[in-house]
């Protein structure tokens, strides 16, 4: 199951990398804080120390490239793409699981809307995101996000 969605999200990146967005903290901010108008929650504000952390992460990853959680203090997710993936590229794309979301029954369908729910999660007040290039062409992309959401038994607005 886990390849099969590397796959797709494969497929997914290189069908989009001709997107314009660009990897400024403005262009993953408006992303994040269109969805998160939508369902009703304050935008997210840029953090410099979770962006360092995010771009301490990602050139950790330069050589393998592998999509590991960094298990640290902070709320993350994660992409890899191929090519010139843009960070804001990851975003829509994570934004992709909305409709997996049942805010009524608070679940996900098929386990998949952790990457949405975490973007939109009430509580989150602070992002800072990386990406860096991977000695085999893929690009690793991160955010981070404090305090960290998808809290088992919550609702994430």
């Amino acid at each position: 199951m886990r390849s099969l969605y590397l796959v797709i999200t494969t497929i997914f990146f290189i069908m989009i990398s001709t997107c314009q967005a660009q990897n400024t903290p403005k262009d993953f901010l408006e992303v994040h804080n269109q969805a998160r108008k939508e369902v009703g929650v304050g935008p997210l504000s840029w953090n410099k120390t979770l962006e360092a952390y995010a771009q301490n992460y990602a050139n950790g990853k330069i050589k393998d490239c592998q999509m590991e959680h960094s298990n640290g203090p902070y709320g993350e997710n994660l992409a890899e793409g191929y090519g010139e993936m843009k960070g804001s590229d990851a975003v829509k794309f994570w934004l992709t699981e909305k409709p997996n979301y049942n805010h009524d029954s608070n679940s996900c369908v098929n386990d998949e809307c952790g990457h949405y729910t975490q973007i939109v999660w009430r509580d989150s007040v602070h992002l800072g995101c990386a990406r860096a290039k991977c000695d085999n062409n893929w690009v690793f992309v991160i955010c981070s996000y404090s305090p960290p959401g998808n809290v088992i038994g919550q609702r994430p607005y």
